[in-house]
C-alpha cells in the first residue's frame, strides 16, 4: 500500500491557527486573512468577470469559486495577483490554475453534490477546494512531496473535512478507492493514462489536457456510458505544466 500523506491535526492545527500562516520555502502560505484587500468583493468580480461572463452556468461551482479564499492557496508574494485572470506559480515549477479553468473544469464534471472524484495534481490545495462542497468525497494526488504535505495541513487547516491528499504518482490513480464519479486531472499528459479511464465509474466523467507538455495542449472530456464504453471530445486548447511519473 502506498503511503497516505499524514495530516497535522489537534495541538498541531491550533499552532498553526494561532500563528495564523505556515511558512514554506521562501514565502509564507496564509491562513489567515491579510489585511488592506477587499478580497470578498476580488472574488465577486473573479466570478463575474472572468467566469460567468464565459459561460458557466453551474450554481454550485460559481458559489464555491464565490466562497473559496483564492488568495490562501498562493504564495504571500502572489497574494495581490492572487484573483488575477491567469494562472500563479506555486513552487517546485508548479502553477494554480486560471480561476476559469478551474470553474470550466469542475463544471464539466456535472458534480452533484454527491459521489466521489480523483484529483490529479493537487498544488496548493486550491482545486480540491473547490470540488469539495460539491462531492461527498475529493481524493488528490500530488507527485511533490513538499506540496502534498503542505496541501494536506492547509486543507485540513481550512476546515476541508472531506478532501484526503495522498503522495503518489497520479498516472496510475488510487485504486484502494476506486471506481470514481469523475476524475480531473490538472496537468498535462502525452495521452490519456488506461489506469485513470479504468478507475473511471460507467456514466462518468474525466476532464484531462492531453499534448505534448511544451506545447499548446487539448482539454480533453473522457466519458464512460452505462456500458463501459468510452468516447472523447476536444473541448479546448490549453496549456498545462506537464503530468510527471509514470508513462
Amino acid at each position: 500500500m502506498k503511503p497516505r500523506v499524514a495530516v497535522f491535526a489537534g495541538a498541531a492545527l491550533a499552532i498553526l491557527a494561532c500563528v495564523g500562516f505556515l511558512l514554506e520555502d521562501a514565502g509564507g502560505w496564509f491562513f489567515g486573512t491579510p489585511s488592506g484587500k477587499d478580497f470578498e468583493g476580488l472574488r465577486e468580480a473573479m466570478v463575474a468577470e472572468q467566469i460567468v461572463a464565459r459561460g458557466v452556468r453551474h450554481e454550485g461551482v460559481l458559489r464555491a469559486m464565490r466562497a473559496t479564499p483564492r488568495h490562501l492557496f498562493v504564495p504571500e508574494d502572489r497574494v495581490s495577483r492572487a484573483y488575477d485572470d491567469a494562472p500563479q506559480p506555486i513552487g517546485h515549477g508548479q502553477t494554480i490554475s486560471q480561476p476559469f479553468i478551474v470553474a470550466f473544469m469542475t463544471e464539466i464534471l456535472q458534480p452533484g453534490g454527491s459521489g466521489t472524484v480523483l484529483e490529479i495534481g493537487t498544488g496548493s490545495g486550491y482545486q480540491a477546494a473547490i470540488l469539495s462542497p460539491l462531492y461527498r468525497k475529493v481524493y488528490s494526488m500530488e507527485i511533490v512531496p513538499e506540496l502534498a504535505e503542505s496541501a494536506a495541513v492547509r486543507l485540513a487547516g481550512m476546515g476541508f473535512r472531506n478532501v484526503e491528499v495522498r503522495k503518489g504518482d497520479g498516472y496510475f490513480g488510487w485504486p484502494e478507492q476506486a471506481p470514481f464519479d469523475a476524475i480531473i486531472v490538472t496537468a498535462a499528459a502525452g495521452h490519456i493514462p488506461p489506469p485513470l479511464v479504468a478507475q473511471l465509474k460507467n456514466n462518468g466523467r474525466m476532464i484531462i489536457p492531453v499534448g505534448n507538455p511544451y506545447m499548446v495542449q487539448h482539454l480533453v472530456l473522457v466519458e464512460k456510458d452505462v456500458k463501459g464504453a468510452i468516447t472523447t471530445r476536444s473541448l479546448m486548447a490549453v496549456r498545462f505544466v506537464p503530468l510527471t511519473g509514470g508513462r
